[in-house]
């Protein structure tokens, strides 16, 4: 689930897997006929400092965690009904903290088109990533995945050797480097902690989805809701869809739109109404469901600069490398180096 300045109002790209890594991207049921959700979304966040991070932030919080809680009901609804809605919920939730984790051992392709401005052609880059321990390492690729330039590609691959090699030592520098990134995995998840009475998320209908069926909740601000922080003062400012596998228990697509301005420092920074997200989830191992394409739409201005982000990615190919140590043996026999050479460079 990126980088940051005019990208100081960049989204930070959640939006993609890694987000809660270093380099470069959960709700509540009130209990009615109509069956009316909270919802807290995870999904991408890598916690910078910046005003694009706290919106990007926010919008994944809102699509990835889930809680329950109950209103007295207008009409009587069934305590059977309401208790397998819980069910699920709660199986949503696991099952989103256990994808977060296993996707930082799991590399993939990602094709990424970056639309700058209207009518000019997409910058498309195509990068295998790796993750590294303490971030994700990209890699250029064509656009087929495989490598473009193999000279190239295997300095490459020696840098990210020496990358995990270093991550998967026990020093202090590695001790400092994995206390900030629970540092930020706190920060996460106390955020989707706070979103969860933020939004009201109501039962619309159930959709299929190649052999699937999903079922589809629309998602509104609670006005009861009061912000406690920057990053929490947006959530009365989106609103949006998210569609559940059932049988998987499993969030399968956001959509998530800002309906007015978001400013940030006065008049410093602001995001404009109209910006949207979405994302597409799949199962890529048996258990397992991580992002496949992820779209973000956001304008704005900084200062008196105006900015236009349209960023389309792709993510295929996933395959399991491990944590740093594993990841460090996978990556020296595609060097051809023998895979019982010490940690250290």
């Amino acid at each position: 689930m990126g980088s940051i300045l005019l990208c100081s109002l960049y989204l930070a790209r959640l939006k993609r897997p890694d987000s809660l890594v270093g380099r470069n991207p959960r709700a509540t049921i009130r209990a009615a006929v109509e069956s009316k959700v909270k919802l807290t979304e995870s999904r991408h966040s890598l916690i910078m400092r910046s005003p694009k991070a706290i919106v990007f932030m926010s919008l994944l919080a809102i699509s990835a965690g889930i809680s329950v809680a109950q209103d007295p009901p207008r009409v009587p609804a069934l305590q059977s009904e309401l208790d397998e809605q819980r069910s699920l919920l709660e199986r949503v939730i696991a099952n989103q903290k256990k994808d977060d984790i296993a996707q930082f051992t799991y590399e993939r392709i990602e094709r990424l088109e970056l639309h700058k401005s209207s009518g000019s052609p997409p910058e498309i880059k195509t990068t295998r990533a790796v993750p590294a321990g303490t971030g994700i390492d990209r890699i250029p690729v064509g656009p087929d995945g495989k490598p473009a330039d193999a000279a190239a590609y295997r300095v490459e691959l020696e840098k990210l050797e020496r990358t995990l090699s270093w991550a998967a030592q026990d020093g202090r520098g590695q001790r400092d480097a994995y206390e900030k990134i629970a540092k930020k995995q706190k920060e996460r998840a106390d955020l989707i902690d706070v979103t969860r009475n933020a939004f009201i998320f109501t039962f619309i209908d159930r959709e299929p989805r190649g052999d699937r069926i999903l079922s589809k909740y629309s998602l509104v601000p609670d006005p009861a809701y009061k912000a406690t922080s920057r990053a929490t003062s947006i959530f009365s400012k989106v609103r949006g869809y998210l569609w559940i596998d059932e049988d998987a228990a499993q969030l399968a697509r956001a959509e998530l739109e800002v309906t007015d301005d978001i400013s940030f420092g006065g008049f410093m920074a602001k995001v404009y109404k109209g910006s949207h997200l979405v994302q597409e989830r799949y199962e890529i191992a048996p258990g397992l469901w991580f992002a496949t394409y992820s779209q973000y739409d956001f304008e704005g201005r900084r200062l008196f600069v105006s900015f236009a982000i349209h960023e389309h990615t792709s993510y295929s190919q996933y395959r399991r490398i491990g944590p740093p140590k594993e990841a460090l043996q996978a990556i020296r026999a595609e060097l051809g180096k023998s895979t019982t050479a010490k940690a250290d460079p």
